[in-house]
């Protein structure tokens, strides 16, 4: 169904959504792009860059003039003289004017914004990772699946020839006990294999929002994993670009807290009342009467003397910026060491994989070998010393070990793509693995 691949997220989960028994082919695209819309992770990351951006908002706006209105009318008639002329209501324009400490404020909140939005690609990579190694998860165990069903046939068969056998007195019990625990052993690796596939159909209808068991792999959706290496030079991923753009961030707010304790701040204002001499004698108090209309403006200048309370303050941001400048290291060396043993684990994972399918061709040499043998004999006769001929037992156990290669080749390839992978994303590079899976 390759019109699916092409299908948008939304509608392909409404489409999904009432056919929860029946699994449709989904391309790995459509469960990348599924899972980081379902993301919590990716939601809250949104979440914090929308916060991220309405605080560098705020530290630019307080230069934008403000504007309120207050009114307040007496509730019994005031008597004597009140300190301040009575007013129906009142309008206040304020804003800041120059402030060094708030250039800092501004710079450490557009690195808090750059930040988050790292945290946001961060939390998408992270999210189509883990879409993506249980997509080819399922695939792989899917593979094998038909392959263990293949191999609960022949081992049937194998059981019956061995239970001919035994009865014509050809083979002994012992040899129908051993054929009968090849069986068992091929019988509980389906088993956990179908358990395998359950949890994997149930994580990706977690991570996708989709019914679960909704979810067939489109093998051709998804694209070859390129082979990396450890020692390419790694480019810094999201996670600790973020790191270090928090503590690029709380360092300009120590520093804005620092300078708040040495530089002055200068703001404006401007007010305007309505002044009124109902419910009140206040003319009484003035030489001329009180005028209606009062209206005055002017600059304020704040000269830091002597705060205890902001020094203190300083000191806490400093020691913030230092802990974040520390956590953004640690991150760092972490991601060089996983760098490290992800590429120790790839060679052998790779070599391991060459030995895997060289066991799966052997064995695949070895059933041809035993179908001809069995269809037209060894061609040694019945001479004396002569090999036995081929018994039908001999073709289903090589039809059974051929099909259990193939599978311990498909594991130990999903292994390798795995670490290809993980390694992929501790490099940096997951975003050009992102745009293969779209391309496709």
């Amino acid at each position: 169904m390759e019109w699916i691949g092409r299908t948008g997220p939304a509608l392909l989960a409404m489409m999904l959504a009432g056919t929860a028994s029946v699994s449709a082919q989904v391309s790995l695209r459509t469960v990348v792009e599924l899972a980081q819309r379902n993301s919590t992770a990716v939601r809250l990351a949104q979440a914090d860059v929308d916060k991220a951006q309405a605080v560098l908002s705020e530290s630019k706006d307080v230069y934008i003039p403000s504007l309120s209105f207050s009114t307040g009318i007496p509730a019994f008639p005031e008597v004597g003289f009140t300190g301040q002329p009575p007013s129906l209501y009142s309008f206040t324009v304020q804003s800041l004017v120059f402030s060094i400490p708030q250039k800092y404020y501004i710079d450490g909140a557009r690195s808090g914004v750059r930040a988050a939005t790292a945290r946001l690609k961060d939390a998408k990579e992270q999210m189509a990772l883990d879409a993506s190694t249980a997509y080819i998860d399922l695939d792989t165990v899917n593979r094998e699946l038909g392959a263990s069903q293949a191999q609960e046939e022949y081992a049937a068969k194998l059981v019956e020839i061995e239970q001919q056998r035994a009865e014509a007195g050809v083979d002994s019990l012992h040899d129908l006990l051993e054929a009968k625990l090849t069986a068992a052993k091929v019988k509980l690796a389906h088993i956990h294999l179908e358990a395998r596939a359950a949890t994997l159909e149930k994580q990706l209808a977690t991570l996708t929002g989709l019914p679960v068991g909704s979810i067939s792999p489109d093998h051709a959706s998804i694209p070859e994993i390129p082979g990396v290496s450890g020692s390419e030079t790694p480019v810094t991923i999201s996670g600790v670009d973020a790191a270090r753009l928090i503590a690029a961030s709380k360092q300009r707010l120590a520093k804005g807290d620092e300078a708040t304790n040495y530089f002055p701040q200068l703001s404006f204002f401007a007010q305007y009342n309505r002044n009124t001499t109902v419910l009140n004698n206040v003319n009484f108090y003035f030489a001329n009467p009180l005028p209606a209309n009062n209206f005055f403006s002017g600059f304020s200048i704040n000269i830091p003397l002597f705060d205890m309370g902001h020094r203190a303050k300083g000191h806490e941001s400093d020691s913030e910026a230092l802990r974040a400048t520390i956590e953004a290291e640690e991150a760092q060396h972490q991601n060089d060491l996983q760098i490290a043993q992800l590429n120790a684990s790839l060679r052998e994972l790779d070599a391991q994989a060459e030995v895997a399918g060289l066991k799966q061709q052997i064995a695949t040499d070895d059933l041809k070998t035993v179908q001809t043998e069995l269809e037209s004999g060894n061609g040694a006769g019945v001479a004396p010393g002569a090999p036995a001929q081929v018994s039908p037992k001999a073709g289903e156990l090589a039809r059974i070990d051929e099909r259990q290669k193939y599978e311990d080749a498909q594991e130990a390839g999903l292994e390798l793509d795995k670490a290809r992978l993980g390694l992929l994303r501790a490099l940096g590079h997951m975003q050009d693995w992102i745009n293969e899976v779209k391309a496709k």
